[in-house]
């Protein structure tokens, strides 16, 4: 249960006993991240159906995504928004993580993020009612499968180290396709093949994610798996938005 408990504390902001930053808790608790996600995918859908049942589509999208950023303390938004003013700076590889280890917010950051919210809140009122359950449920499953998929698939971008290269120590090939093994059944299992294009296209975006963190800063680091989860949350909302326009429903 330790690590479970550890994964709970990191990602949310649910108060379960104190905290560990010990490399080993916080490297061993990796494999519960999609787990976690489910767990905050179950709490949104349940704000949802219940902001469905006195508001509008659009205004409870809004308290929806508000619950799914203040569920993880916005954590990822932090991460995205120091993420974009690195990236945005056109700047060496070395100002760009110097950019991004700034704690103030510059313009970049700040597009980054009211253009994600923006972009949760528009897709997730488009969706299908029929389809808007397994949108919710499947945003925060996504965002901590990309975490995963990240400490997999690039090294750690910081010479001097940090925080993240603890989970950088489980980032291991099994714990991506556990990742997405677990989305696509969750994808498949709530959405059938909605869903489980959904979680397919959530995979593609964030490979081509990675070819960019890898290009900027030769890897990741905590602010890149911050954005990592916040465009991988963005996925399925667009997909189950437009799967009726395709004509594969």
């Amino acid at each position: 249960m330790k690590p479970l408990l550890t994964a709970f504390r990191f990602l949310t902001i649910l108060p379960l006993g104190r905290s560990s930053d010990r490399p080993e808790d916080l490297a061993g608790s990796v494999l519960f991240f999609p787990l976690v996600g489910l767990f905050i995918g179950i709490a949104a859908l349940a704000a949802d159906s219940l902001a469905m049942a006195f508001l509008p589509s659009l205004p409870a999208a809004v308290c929806t995504v508000l619950v799914l950023i203040v569920f993880s303390g916005g954590l990822h938004m932090d991460g995205l928004a120091d993420t974009a003013d690195g990236f945005g700076s056109a700047r060496p590889r070395d100002k760009v993580l110097e950019i991004m280890r700034d704690s103030r917010i510059g313009t970049m950051g700040v597009v980054a993020v009211v253009a994600a919210i923006l972009m949760k809140v528009a897709f997730l009122d488009a969706v299908p009612v029929s389809l808007r359950a397994q949108a919710v449920l499947l945003m925060p499953v996504a965002g901590r499968a990309a975490l995963l998929w990240s400490m997999a698939w690039l090294p750690y971008a910081r010479p001097e180290g940090g925080l993240a290269t603890a989970f950088r120590r489980k980032g291991s090939s099994v714990n991506a396709i556990w990742a997405l093994v677990f989305l696509l059944a969750c994808g498949a299992g709530v959405g059938g093949w909605p869903g489980a294009a959904a979680a397919g296209a959530v995979l593609v975006v964030i490979a081509g994610w990675l070819m960019v963190c890898r290009r900027k800063i030769g890897g990741f680091t905590g602010d890149t798996l911050g954005a990592s989860c916040e465009i991988a949350e963005i996925v399925p909302a667009v997909v189950l938005a437009l799967w009726p326009a395709l004509n594969l429903s």
